[in-house]
Protein backbone atom coordinates (compact mmCIF):
# COMPACT_ATOMS: atom_id res chain seq x y z
CA UNK A 1 0.00 0.00 0.00
CA UNK A 2 1.43 3.39 -0.97
CA UNK A 3 1.02 6.60 1.01
CA UNK A 4 2.02 10.28 0.98
CA UNK A 5 4.66 10.80 3.67
CA UNK A 6 5.80 14.21 4.90
CA UNK A 7 9.42 14.16 6.16
CA UNK A 8 10.26 17.03 8.53
CA UNK A 9 13.89 17.62 9.57
CA UNK A 10 16.14 20.67 9.74
CA UNK A 11 19.18 18.70 8.46
CA UNK A 12 19.07 18.37 4.67
CA UNK A 13 21.11 15.13 4.69
CA UNK A 14 18.55 13.46 6.96
CA UNK A 15 15.71 14.64 4.74
CA UNK A 16 17.37 13.32 1.59
CA UNK A 17 18.19 9.96 3.22
CA UNK A 18 14.65 9.35 4.43
CA UNK A 19 13.23 10.60 1.13
CA UNK A 20 15.40 8.11 -0.81
CA UNK A 21 14.51 5.20 1.50
CA UNK A 22 10.77 5.84 1.30
CA UNK A 23 10.79 6.50 -2.44
CA UNK A 24 12.54 3.14 -2.97
CA UNK A 25 9.47 1.51 -1.38
CA UNK A 26 7.14 3.51 -3.68
CA UNK A 27 5.91 6.02 -1.11
CA UNK A 28 5.19 9.57 -2.30
CA UNK A 29 7.38 11.92 -0.27
CA UNK A 30 6.90 15.56 0.72
CA UNK A 31 9.59 17.43 2.69
CA UNK A 32 9.86 20.37 5.11
CA UNK A 33 12.86 21.87 6.92
CA UNK A 34 11.07 23.39 9.93
CA UNK A 35 7.86 23.20 11.95
CA UNK A 36 6.15 26.21 10.41
CA UNK A 37 6.61 24.92 6.86
CA UNK A 38 5.47 21.46 7.96
CA UNK A 39 2.18 22.80 9.35
CA UNK A 40 1.58 24.79 6.17
CA UNK A 41 2.20 21.72 3.98
CA UNK A 42 -0.09 19.60 6.16
CA UNK A 43 -2.85 22.20 5.81
CA UNK A 44 -2.51 22.35 2.00
CA UNK A 45 -1.39 18.85 0.95
CA UNK A 46 -3.04 16.56 3.57
CA UNK A 47 -0.30 13.89 3.78
CA UNK A 48 -1.14 10.40 5.00
CA UNK A 49 1.73 10.18 7.52
CA UNK A 50 4.17 12.66 9.07
CA UNK A 51 7.78 11.66 9.92
CA UNK A 52 8.72 14.41 12.37
CA UNK A 53 12.16 15.23 13.78
CA UNK A 54 12.13 16.22 17.46
CA UNK A 55 15.19 18.48 17.73
CA UNK A 56 14.58 21.48 15.47
CA UNK A 57 15.34 25.18 16.03
CA UNK A 58 12.36 27.39 16.77
CA UNK A 59 9.36 25.09 17.01
CA UNK A 60 10.45 21.60 18.10
CA UNK A 61 8.78 18.36 17.07
CA UNK A 62 6.74 18.05 20.26
CA UNK A 63 5.08 21.42 19.64
CA UNK A 64 4.47 20.61 15.96
CA UNK A 65 2.82 17.34 16.99
CA UNK A 66 0.60 19.10 19.54
CA UNK A 67 -0.51 21.59 16.88
CA UNK A 68 -1.27 18.78 14.43
CA UNK A 69 -3.42 17.11 17.06
CA UNK A 70 -5.22 20.33 18.07
CA UNK A 71 -6.34 21.06 14.48
CA UNK A 72 -9.52 19.19 13.58
CA UNK A 73 -8.39 19.00 9.94
CA UNK A 74 -5.15 17.18 10.80
CA UNK A 75 -5.86 15.47 14.13
CA UNK A 76 -6.37 12.10 12.43
CA UNK A 77 -3.01 12.08 10.55
CA UNK A 78 -0.55 9.52 12.01
CA UNK A 79 2.71 11.02 13.31
CA UNK A 80 6.00 9.17 13.76
CA UNK A 81 8.55 11.18 15.75
CA UNK A 82 12.24 10.69 14.89
CA UNK A 83 15.20 11.74 17.06
CA UNK A 84 18.86 11.05 17.74
CA UNK A 85 18.04 10.78 21.44
CA UNK A 86 17.35 7.32 22.82
CA UNK A 87 15.82 8.28 26.14
CA UNK A 88 12.58 6.78 27.43
CA UNK A 89 11.45 10.19 28.67
CA UNK A 90 11.67 11.53 25.11
CA UNK A 91 9.62 8.62 23.75
CA UNK A 92 6.99 9.16 26.42
CA UNK A 93 6.95 12.92 25.78
CA UNK A 94 6.39 12.25 22.06
CA UNK A 95 3.59 9.78 22.67
CA UNK A 96 1.91 12.12 25.16
CA UNK A 97 2.15 14.93 22.60
CA UNK A 98 0.03 12.73 20.33
CA UNK A 99 2.60 10.82 18.28
CA UNK A 100 1.69 7.34 17.11
CA UNK A 101 5.25 6.04 17.27
CA UNK A 102 8.80 7.07 18.06
CA UNK A 103 11.90 5.99 16.11
CA UNK A 104 15.55 6.58 16.98
CA UNK A 105 18.25 7.69 14.53
CA UNK A 106 19.83 6.13 12.64
CA UNK A 107 16.45 4.85 11.47
CA UNK A 108 16.61 1.20 10.40
CA UNK A 109 14.86 0.38 7.14
CA UNK A 110 12.70 -2.56 8.23
CA UNK A 111 11.14 -0.98 11.35
CA UNK A 112 10.58 2.26 9.40
CA UNK A 113 8.79 0.55 6.50
CA UNK A 114 6.76 -1.67 8.85
CA UNK A 115 5.53 1.30 10.89
CA UNK A 116 4.71 3.42 7.85
CA UNK A 117 2.75 0.58 6.21
CA UNK A 118 0.88 -0.21 9.42
CA UNK A 119 -0.09 3.42 9.96
CA UNK A 120 -1.01 3.79 6.28
CA UNK A 121 -3.50 0.92 6.68
CA UNK A 122 -4.96 2.64 9.75
CA UNK A 123 -5.18 5.96 7.88
CA UNK A 124 -7.11 4.37 4.99
CA UNK A 125 -9.67 2.94 7.40
CA UNK A 126 -10.00 6.20 9.34
CA UNK A 127 -10.37 8.21 6.14
CA UNK A 128 -13.12 5.91 4.90
CA UNK A 129 -15.01 6.17 8.21
CA UNK A 130 -14.62 9.96 8.24
CA UNK A 131 -15.78 10.11 4.61
CA UNK A 132 -18.96 8.26 5.55
CA UNK A 133 -19.38 10.63 8.49
CA UNK A 134 -19.21 13.55 6.04
CA UNK A 135 -21.74 11.82 3.80
CA UNK A 136 -24.11 11.50 6.75
CA UNK A 137 -23.76 15.20 7.52
CA UNK A 138 -24.47 16.02 3.86
CA UNK A 139 -27.84 14.35 4.41
CA UNK A 140 -28.50 16.89 7.15
CA UNK A 141 -28.12 14.33 9.94
CA UNK A 142 -26.50 15.67 13.10
CA UNK A 143 -25.20 12.82 15.22
CA UNK A 144 -23.80 14.46 18.25
CA UNK A 145 -20.54 15.37 19.83
CA UNK A 146 -17.34 16.57 18.23
CA UNK A 147 -15.29 13.61 17.09
CA UNK A 148 -11.65 14.04 18.05
CA UNK A 149 -8.99 12.19 19.97
CA UNK A 150 -10.21 13.37 23.39
CA UNK A 151 -11.78 9.99 24.05
CA UNK A 152 -12.51 8.68 27.55
CA UNK A 153 -10.55 5.59 28.61
CA UNK A 154 -13.00 4.70 31.39
CA UNK A 155 -13.72 0.99 31.72
CA UNK A 156 -10.92 -0.09 29.38
CA UNK A 157 -10.30 -3.84 29.13
CA UNK A 158 -7.03 -5.46 28.05
CA UNK A 159 -6.28 -9.10 27.33
CA UNK A 160 -2.64 -9.93 28.08
CA UNK A 161 -1.31 -13.09 26.45
CA UNK A 162 1.82 -13.93 28.45
CA UNK A 163 3.06 -17.05 30.26
CA UNK A 164 5.89 -15.50 32.29
CA UNK A 165 4.47 -14.70 35.73
CA UNK A 166 6.91 -11.88 36.57
CA UNK A 167 5.99 -10.00 33.39
CA UNK A 168 2.28 -10.56 34.11
CA UNK A 169 2.68 -9.13 37.62
CA UNK A 170 4.62 -6.14 36.33
CA UNK A 171 2.12 -5.27 33.59
CA UNK A 172 -0.80 -5.70 35.99
CA UNK A 173 0.90 -3.26 38.35
CA UNK A 174 1.58 -0.76 35.56
CA UNK A 175 -2.03 -0.91 34.34
CA UNK A 176 -3.87 -0.92 37.68
CA UNK A 177 -5.08 2.70 37.38
CA UNK A 178 -5.65 2.57 33.63
CA UNK A 179 -7.48 -0.63 32.64
CA UNK A 180 -8.71 -4.03 33.74
CA UNK A 181 -6.23 -6.71 32.63
CA UNK A 182 -7.23 -10.32 32.01
CA UNK A 183 -4.47 -12.87 31.42
CA UNK A 184 -4.42 -15.81 29.01
CA UNK A 185 -1.32 -18.04 28.97
CA UNK A 186 -2.37 -19.74 25.72
CA UNK A 187 -0.99 -23.00 27.10
CA UNK A 188 -3.01 -25.09 24.65
CA UNK A 189 -1.62 -23.12 21.71
CA UNK A 190 -4.82 -21.09 21.44
CA UNK A 191 -6.38 -18.13 23.22
CA UNK A 192 -9.07 -19.65 25.44
CA UNK A 193 -10.58 -16.44 26.86
CA UNK A 194 -14.24 -16.03 25.75
CA UNK A 195 -15.92 -12.90 24.36
CA UNK A 196 -12.75 -11.49 22.80
CA UNK A 197 -14.77 -8.83 20.98
CA UNK A 198 -15.32 -7.03 24.31
CA UNK A 199 -11.67 -6.03 24.74
CA UNK A 200 -10.16 -2.65 23.85
CA UNK A 201 -6.63 -3.98 23.32
CA UNK A 202 -4.67 -7.22 23.04
CA UNK A 203 -1.11 -7.31 24.41
CA UNK A 204 0.67 -10.39 23.05
CA UNK A 205 4.12 -11.61 24.01
CA UNK A 206 6.25 -12.86 21.12
CA UNK A 207 8.36 -14.81 23.61
CA UNK A 208 5.78 -17.37 24.75
CA UNK A 209 7.30 -20.65 25.87
CA UNK A 210 5.06 -23.15 24.08
CA UNK A 211 2.98 -21.03 21.70
CA UNK A 212 3.76 -18.98 18.61
CA UNK A 213 2.69 -15.42 19.39
CA UNK A 214 2.79 -14.49 15.71
CA UNK A 215 0.22 -17.16 14.91
CA UNK A 216 -2.06 -15.74 17.63
CA UNK A 217 -1.76 -12.30 16.02
CA UNK A 218 -2.72 -13.81 12.68
CA UNK A 219 -5.73 -15.60 14.15
CA UNK A 220 -7.01 -12.44 15.84
CA UNK A 221 -6.70 -10.52 12.59
CA UNK A 222 -8.50 -13.27 10.66
CA UNK A 223 -11.56 -13.34 12.91
CA UNK A 224 -14.49 -11.05 12.12
CA UNK A 225 -15.00 -10.46 15.86
CA UNK A 226 -11.46 -9.25 16.61
CA UNK A 227 -9.97 -7.96 13.35
CA UNK A 228 -10.55 -4.31 14.32
CA UNK A 229 -9.16 -4.51 17.87
CA UNK A 230 -5.58 -3.19 18.18
CA UNK A 231 -2.70 -5.52 19.02
CA UNK A 232 0.39 -4.39 20.93
CA UNK A 233 3.22 -6.95 20.86
CA UNK A 234 5.99 -7.44 23.41
CA UNK A 235 9.28 -8.05 21.59
CA UNK A 236 12.89 -8.47 22.70
CA UNK A 237 15.11 -5.49 21.91
CA UNK A 238 16.97 -6.00 18.64
CA UNK A 239 14.67 -8.78 17.39
CA UNK A 240 13.80 -7.03 14.12
CA UNK A 241 12.64 -10.20 12.35
CA UNK A 242 9.89 -10.90 14.91
CA UNK A 243 8.90 -7.25 14.93
CA UNK A 244 8.58 -6.96 11.15
CA UNK A 245 6.58 -10.18 10.86
CA UNK A 246 4.23 -9.03 13.64
CA UNK A 247 3.58 -5.69 11.93
CA UNK A 248 2.98 -7.41 8.59
CA UNK A 249 0.46 -9.70 10.28
CA UNK A 250 -1.51 -6.73 11.56
CA UNK A 251 -0.04 -5.77 14.94
CA UNK A 252 -0.67 -2.06 15.44
CA UNK A 253 2.11 -1.24 17.90
CA UNK A 254 5.00 -2.78 19.81
CA UNK A 255 7.11 -2.25 22.92
CA UNK A 256 10.56 -3.70 23.53
CA UNK A 257 11.80 -5.43 26.65
CA UNK A 258 12.68 -4.39 29.33
CA UNK A 259 9.29 -2.71 29.57
CA UNK A 260 9.21 0.86 30.84
CA UNK A 261 6.08 1.75 32.81
CA UNK A 262 5.60 5.24 31.33
CA UNK A 263 6.14 4.11 27.75
CA UNK A 264 3.76 1.17 28.14
CA UNK A 265 1.08 3.41 29.63
CA UNK A 266 1.49 5.98 26.84
CA UNK A 267 1.28 3.33 24.08
CA UNK A 268 -1.71 1.61 25.67
CA UNK A 269 -3.55 4.93 26.00
CA UNK A 270 -2.82 5.76 22.36
CA UNK A 271 -4.05 2.39 21.06
CA UNK A 272 -7.23 2.35 23.15
CA UNK A 273 -7.98 5.96 22.23
CA UNK A 274 -7.59 5.24 18.50
CA UNK A 275 -9.76 2.14 18.77
CA UNK A 276 -12.53 3.95 20.62
CA UNK A 277 -12.34 6.85 18.17
CA UNK A 278 -12.84 4.43 15.26
CA UNK A 279 -15.64 2.67 17.13
CA UNK A 280 -17.39 5.98 17.79
CA UNK A 281 -17.18 6.84 14.10
CA UNK A 282 -18.72 3.46 13.24
CA UNK A 283 -21.46 3.83 15.85
CA UNK A 284 -22.38 7.33 14.73
CA UNK A 285 -22.34 6.24 11.13
CA UNK A 286 -24.61 3.33 12.03
CA UNK A 287 -27.04 5.65 13.78
CA UNK A 288 -27.30 7.83 10.71
CA UNK A 289 -27.66 4.80 8.48
CA UNK A 290 -30.51 3.45 10.57
CA UNK A 291 -32.23 6.82 10.39
CA UNK A 292 -32.32 7.37 6.65
CA UNK A 293 -29.84 5.56 4.50
CA UNK A 294 -30.45 1.84 4.43
CA UNK A 295 -32.55 -0.30 2.19
CA UNK A 296 -35.32 -1.91 4.25
CA UNK A 297 -35.13 -5.33 2.55
CA UNK A 298 -31.37 -5.92 2.41
CA UNK A 299 -30.00 -3.72 5.19
CA UNK A 300 -27.42 -2.30 2.74
CA UNK A 301 -26.97 1.38 1.93
CA UNK A 302 -29.63 2.76 -0.39
CA UNK A 303 -29.13 4.51 -3.72
CA UNK A 304 -29.42 7.99 -2.23
CA UNK A 305 -26.58 7.36 0.20
CA UNK A 306 -24.49 5.66 -2.49
CA UNK A 307 -24.81 8.67 -4.81
CA UNK A 308 -23.79 11.14 -2.12
CA UNK A 309 -20.91 9.00 -0.89
CA UNK A 310 -19.61 8.36 -4.41
CA UNK A 311 -19.78 12.09 -5.19
CA UNK A 312 -17.62 12.75 -2.13
CA UNK A 313 -15.19 9.99 -3.02
CA UNK A 314 -14.84 11.18 -6.62
CA UNK A 315 -14.56 14.89 -5.82
CA UNK A 316 -11.51 16.76 -7.08
CA UNK A 317 -10.46 17.42 -3.48
CA UNK A 318 -9.92 13.69 -2.89
CA UNK A 319 -6.41 12.73 -4.00
CA UNK A 320 -7.34 9.02 -4.07
CA UNK A 321 -10.29 9.36 -6.46
CA UNK A 322 -8.41 7.68 -9.33
CA UNK A 323 -7.91 4.56 -7.21
CA UNK A 324 -11.64 3.81 -6.94
CA UNK A 325 -13.13 0.65 -8.46
CA UNK A 326 -16.84 -0.01 -8.81
CA UNK A 327 -18.75 -3.28 -9.23
CA UNK A 328 -22.31 -3.20 -10.58
CA UNK A 329 -24.20 -6.46 -10.00
CA UNK A 330 -27.53 -7.75 -11.28
CA UNK A 331 -29.31 -10.95 -10.25
CA UNK A 332 -29.99 -12.96 -13.40
CA UNK A 333 -33.65 -13.53 -14.34
CA UNK A 334 -34.81 -12.40 -10.92
CA UNK A 335 -38.32 -11.74 -12.18
CA UNK A 336 -38.78 -15.51 -12.47
CA UNK A 337 -38.16 -15.87 -8.73
CA UNK A 338 -40.89 -13.34 -7.92
CA UNK A 339 -43.29 -14.80 -10.49
CA UNK A 340 -42.71 -18.41 -9.39
CA UNK A 341 -42.42 -18.11 -5.60
CA UNK A 342 -43.87 -14.68 -4.80
CA UNK A 343 -42.40 -11.35 -3.73
CA UNK A 344 -41.84 -12.50 -0.14
CA UNK A 345 -39.51 -15.22 -1.44
CA UNK A 346 -37.84 -12.65 -3.66
CA UNK A 347 -37.16 -10.51 -0.61
CA UNK A 348 -35.61 -13.53 1.14
CA UNK A 349 -33.25 -14.00 -1.81
CA UNK A 350 -32.31 -10.32 -1.83
CA UNK A 351 -31.62 -10.38 1.90
CA UNK A 352 -29.39 -13.48 1.63
CA UNK A 353 -27.66 -12.05 -1.42
CA UNK A 354 -26.81 -8.89 0.55
CA UNK A 355 -25.48 -10.98 3.44
CA UNK A 356 -23.15 -12.94 1.17
CA UNK A 357 -21.67 -9.92 -0.58
CA UNK A 358 -21.22 -8.12 2.77
CA UNK A 359 -19.21 -11.08 4.07
CA UNK A 360 -16.98 -11.10 0.98
CA UNK A 361 -15.80 -7.47 0.91
CA UNK A 362 -13.34 -5.43 2.99
CA UNK A 363 -14.16 -3.02 5.81
CA UNK A 364 -13.32 -0.04 3.59
CA UNK A 365 -15.62 -1.17 0.75
CA UNK A 366 -19.23 0.01 0.55
CA UNK A 367 -22.13 -2.13 -0.70
CA UNK A 368 -25.45 -0.58 -1.72
CA UNK A 369 -28.73 -1.61 -3.33
CA UNK A 370 -28.92 0.43 -6.52
CA UNK A 371 -32.50 -0.50 -7.36
CA UNK A 372 -34.61 -3.63 -7.86
CA UNK A 373 -32.16 -6.51 -8.16
CA UNK A 374 -29.16 -4.28 -8.97
CA UNK A 375 -26.37 -3.71 -6.44
CA UNK A 376 -23.19 -1.64 -6.39
CA UNK A 377 -19.94 -2.11 -4.49
CA UNK A 378 -17.58 0.87 -4.17
CA UNK A 379 -13.96 -0.16 -3.56
CA UNK A 380 -11.42 2.57 -2.64
CA UNK A 381 -7.67 2.01 -3.10
CA UNK A 382 -8.29 -0.83 -5.58
CA UNK A 383 -6.86 -1.71 -9.00
CA UNK A 384 -8.55 -3.65 -11.82
CA UNK A 385 -6.83 -6.95 -11.00
CA UNK A 386 -8.05 -7.00 -7.39
CA UNK A 387 -11.52 -5.77 -8.34
CA UNK A 388 -11.82 -8.63 -10.85
CA UNK A 389 -10.64 -11.12 -8.21
CA UNK A 390 -13.32 -9.93 -5.77
CA UNK A 391 -16.00 -9.93 -8.48
CA UNK A 392 -15.24 -13.55 -9.41
CA UNK A 393 -15.29 -14.55 -5.75
CA UNK A 394 -18.68 -12.89 -5.33
CA UNK A 395 -20.03 -14.52 -8.48
CA UNK A 396 -19.03 -17.96 -7.21
CA UNK A 397 -20.37 -17.36 -3.70
CA UNK A 398 -23.79 -16.61 -5.22
CA UNK A 399 -23.98 -19.20 -7.99
CA UNK A 400 -22.30 -22.15 -6.29
CA UNK A 401 -24.56 -22.29 -3.23
CA UNK A 402 -28.34 -22.45 -3.81
CA UNK A 403 -30.63 -20.16 -1.81
CA UNK A 404 -33.02 -21.58 0.75
CA UNK A 405 -36.47 -19.93 0.84
CA UNK A 406 -39.29 -20.64 3.26
CA UNK A 407 -41.93 -21.47 0.64
CA UNK A 408 -39.90 -24.17 -1.15
CA UNK A 409 -38.55 -27.45 0.17
CA UNK A 410 -35.72 -27.37 -2.35
CA UNK A 411 -33.15 -24.55 -2.47
CA UNK A 412 -33.20 -22.49 -5.66
CA UNK A 413 -30.23 -21.59 -7.83
CA UNK A 414 -29.49 -17.89 -8.31
CA UNK A 415 -26.69 -16.39 -10.42
CA UNK A 416 -25.33 -12.89 -10.80
CA UNK A 417 -23.75 -10.87 -13.61
CA UNK A 418 -21.13 -8.27 -12.68
CA UNK A 419 -19.67 -5.25 -14.48
CA UNK A 420 -16.45 -3.56 -13.34
CA UNK A 421 -15.32 0.03 -13.90
CA UNK A 422 -12.16 1.79 -12.74
CA UNK A 423 -11.94 5.54 -12.11
CA UNK A 424 -9.62 7.42 -14.45
CA UNK A 425 -9.48 10.13 -17.07
CA UNK A 426 -12.49 8.66 -18.90
CA UNK A 427 -14.37 7.91 -15.67
CA UNK A 428 -13.57 11.07 -13.73
CA UNK A 429 -16.99 11.62 -12.10
CA UNK A 430 -19.38 9.42 -10.18
CA UNK A 431 -21.93 9.46 -13.02
CA UNK A 432 -19.33 8.43 -15.60
CA UNK A 433 -18.03 5.67 -13.34
CA UNK A 434 -21.54 4.30 -12.78
CA UNK A 435 -22.26 4.47 -16.51
CA UNK A 436 -19.06 2.56 -17.31
CA UNK A 437 -19.91 -0.15 -14.79
CA UNK A 438 -23.44 -0.37 -16.18
CA UNK A 439 -22.04 -0.80 -19.69
CA UNK A 440 -19.76 -3.60 -18.48
CA UNK A 441 -22.73 -5.25 -16.75
CA UNK A 442 -24.70 -5.07 -20.00
CA UNK A 443 -21.85 -6.92 -21.72
CA UNK A 444 -21.94 -9.63 -19.06
CA UNK A 445 -25.69 -10.05 -19.64
CA UNK A 446 -25.24 -10.15 -23.42
CA UNK A 447 -22.56 -12.82 -23.18
CA UNK A 448 -24.82 -15.27 -21.38
CA UNK A 449 -25.09 -14.00 -17.78
CA UNK A 450 -23.35 -15.42 -14.67
CA UNK A 451 -20.03 -13.82 -15.58
CA UNK A 452 -17.82 -10.82 -14.97
CA UNK A 453 -16.94 -8.15 -17.55
CA UNK A 454 -14.80 -5.02 -17.19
Amino acid sequence: MTARVLVVDDVIQNVKLLEAKLASEYFDVLTAMNGEDALEIIDKEHPDIVLLDVMMPGMDGFEVCRRIRSNVKSAHIPVIMVTALDQLKDRVAGLEAGADDFLTKPVLDLPLFARVRSLARLKVLMDELRMRETTSQDFGLSIGSDLNRNISLTGAKILLVEDYSRVVERINRYMEDLATVDVDKAESGEISTPNLENYDLFIISLGLGETDGLRLCSQLRSSELTRRIPILVLVDEGDSDQLIRAMDLGATDYITRPIDKNELQARVKSQIRQNRYANRLRENMQKSVEMAMTDAVTGLYNRHFLSTHLDNLMSRENDSRKKVSLLMMDLDKFKLVNDTYGHAAGDEVLHEFARRISNDIRNIDLAARYGGEEFVIVMPETNLEYAHFVAERLRRSIGDMPFEISCSEKPITVTVSIGIAIAGDDNSTSNKLLAAADSALYQAKERGRNQVCS
